[in-house]
């Protein structure tokens, strides 16, 4: 069988808080042949499947309590490294979608080009390296605020990577800050970097330089 099982399906009942939620809110995990949990982002790994919350405190509570065992309905081995093992597999599919997304166009780099899209109204996102200055980050968020000042949208900012990931995934030459660009290729690499955040920081507001609101990444991924 090489897809997941229609019951794991039907039931997306959450293994900590017994929620039931859209398959883009959660986890699927599974038992591989040596009987490890290993997270299933694709959702197409074969066997019973049991789903968590995609938020990083739920899936170490999961582990804490030994919930996989009984998820999975059998002997399985959930590993410590588990919650930040699935954050590192989230933000490698996030880099990829971003990388998929500039050779679509989707996606500008450089301080003068990220402030030129928030300002015109293309971008809806914008993402800043982890060792960006915060001159340049606070010149970024200047032209958020005048945009949202202007009844424009309240843009989303992200600093999701550590220093230099953001370069390696759009091409190189020293990619400090980036928007996202409207359209089906950007739309997707948000989606994912929402994902990314809400698993990270689902319980608090971002802060200007940072991200959005619970409500807003919800509304983000299913739109």
């Amino acid at each position: 069988m090489t897809a997941a099982r229609k019951d794991d399906m039907n039931d997306r009942s959450c293994i900590v808080t017994s929620r039931q939620l859209s398959a883009d809110e959660m986890i699927r995990f599974v038992a591989d042949p040596d009987g490890n949990v290993v997270p299933d982002l694709k959702r197409n790994l074969p066997g019973r499947g049991c789903w968590v919350t995609a938020h990083r405190d739920l899936v170490d509570k999961a582990v804490a309590k030994k919930l996989f065992r009984r998820g999975l309905k059998q002997d399985v081995s959930a590993d410590l490294e588990l919650g930040a093992r699935t954050d590192h597999l989230i933000a490698k599919r996030a880099l990829g979608q971003l990388g998929l997304a500039r050779k679509a166009g989707g996606v500008v780099t450089g301080a003068v080009q990220v402030d030129k899209a928030v300002r015109s109204g293309e971008a809806i996102a914008v993402l800043h390296d982890a060792g960006a200055a915060p001159d340049g980050v606070r010149k970024i968020d200047q032209a958020r605020t005048f945009v949202r000042r202007m009844d424009g949208p309240d843009i989303p900012a992200f600093k999701s990577f550590a220093e230099g990931e953001l370069d390696l995934a759009l091409g190189g030459g020293n990619v400090i800050h980036a928007a996202i660009l409207d359209g089906q290729p950007g739309r997707a690499a948000l989606r994912h970097l929402v994902f990314l955040d809400r698993f990270r920081h689902f319980s608090a507001e971002f802060d200007t330089s940072g991200g959005a609101s619970e409500k807003t990444a919800k509304d983000m991924i299913t739109e």
